[in-house]
């Protein structure tokens, strides 16, 4: 049975040093809530750490393709912030 993907266990897998685990947690993470801010600063801290490419720079060697699907999905989560900002 697969642990659930949470943050706190993704902060245990940093203390214990697996940082590809928590990485992998993150990343879930952060593509069901991209308006998560302290999730989207916690997987840029691991990425530096682990030198893995952001997948929106397009001048990486290893981003692959966006599909349809990720492009929407990220869209989605900037438009949400944007409202969310005119809100306050």
């Amino acid at each position: 049975m697969e642990p659930m993907k949470t943050k706190t266990l993704a902060e245990i897998y940093i203390k214990q040093g697996h940082l590809q685990e928590a990485y992998d947690i993150l990343k879930d993470l952060a593509e069901k809530d991209p308006s998560n801010r302290e999730i989207r600063q916690r997987l840029a801290e691991l990425r530096n750490r682990l030198d893995v490419a952001h997948p929106s720079d397009p001048a990486s060697p290893r981003s692959p393709p966006r599909s349809k699907e990720e492009t929407l999905q990220i869209l989605e989560g900037w438009l949400s912030n944007i409202q969310k900002r005119r809100k306050t």
